[in-house]
């Protein structure tokens, strides 16, 4: 079987669900970002913006919305002190698969240098609410125009924080 760096960093990303408490380092932040600037977009229009939180009264304020939607109290972000926010241009028809393609390379970035990563769900409807409109308009984006795509949560693992990799469903692939 062909194997490279590329294949092994695919195959090595896992979903971290327990975060240290540290930031991150700047230059971790900035590799991942760079990373999802990089995705694929349909007919090059590079709908999605990223919105990179480290500010922990925004970020609590985005895990408590979060929550909120799923009917808990508890934190949806594991912990994580940074969240990338995936939006994306919703006059784009590929604006989800351009944003879904952002937050693959964010989650494969982030493991390949060290750093735990999860996609959390749920920023359609966090900013589909009157609180996250008025949270865009502060970031200087227009609510009507952006339509939340994932969360990419990253931090450095806690302990068991990364489980096992499951085995692939024999049925994963159809040659025809």
């Amino acid at each position: 079987m062909i194997q490279n760096e590329v294949l092994s960093a695919i195959a090595a990303r896992r979903s971290c669900r327990a975060y240290r408490p540290e930031q991150i380092k700047p230059e971790e932040l900035q590799a991942v970002v760079e990373a999802g600037t990089w995705a694929p977009t349909g007919m090059n229009r590079q709908s999605p913006v990223i919105v990179a939180v480290q500010d922990k009264a925004t970020r609590d304020q985005l895990s408590a919305m979060n929550a909120a939607i799923m009917g808990t109290d508890n934190d949806p972000f594991y912990g994580a002190p940074t969240v990338l926010v995936v939006l994306a241009d919703r006059s784009v028809p590929t604006h989800v698969e351009d944003g879904s393609l952002v937050m693959g390379n964010l989650l494969l970035a982030a493991s390949s240098i060290g750093l735990g990563s999860c996609w959390i769900h749920r920023a359609k409807e966090t900013f589909e609410s009157e609180e996250g409109k008025a949270l865009l308009r502060k970031w200087g984006l227009d609510p009507e125009k952006y339509r939340g795509v994932g969360n990419c949560i990253l931090g450095y693992p806690a302990e068991g924080g990364i489980k096992p990799a499951a085995p692939r469903k024999a049925d994963y692939v159809v040659k025809v």
